[in-house]
């Protein structure tokens, strides 16, 4: 039997090709962590009261203690791996939204881009249709001695 067989269905298969259905079932995943995550509080807790509760004849009054810090390290080091992976299910649902967002806006930037070489590489096609205004009239021609800025229109008029 092969997994990848596209004639199968797969829930999976469905999930990945929607980024809405990616976003619901990464949700569930985490609620699903986070009541996990809870009970490890819980665990932690009780387990911290129980180990340094734990004494042994001969011990000292922080004996005990020192037993306990590395079963109350591991924990932590698990709720924080724990609380690491919450993270990065949201962040992983929101790069999946942009994915398809960057995915549906591609074909009209290729568009774009493909105009703007066009006239890169067909300057005077477009300036071609400018150079007459809509009375008929050809456009001055300034060349050099035109006007650089809006600012000089008025020194450069020509006396009627």
């Amino acid at each position: 039997m092969n997994s990848n067989d596209p004639s199968r269905p797969s829930p999976m298969r469905d999930v990945a090709q929607s980024p809405e259905a990616t976003a619901r079932y990464l949700a569930d995943v985490q609620r699903v962590l986070l009541e996990i995550g809870d009970s490890l509080e819980l665990l932690a807790r009780e387990t911290r009261v129980h180990l340094r509760a734990t004494h042994v004849d001969g011990d000292r009054w922080y004996h005990a203690r020192l037993r306990a810090q590395p079963v109350e390290r591991s924990l932590r080091a698990l709720q924080k791996n724990l609380d690491a992976l919450t993270q990065g299910m949201e962040s992983t649902a929101y790069k999946r939204r942009e994915f398809a967002d960057k995915v549906e806006k591609l074909p009209g930037e290729r568009h774009q881009k493909a105009l703007e070489k066009s006239r890169k590489k067909n300057p005077q096609q477009p300036s071609a249709l400018n150079s007459f205004p809509q009375g008929g009239q050809q456009a001055p021609q300034h060349g050099y001695s035109g006007p650089a800025s809006i600012y000089d229109l008025g020194r450069n008029r020509e006396s009627a």
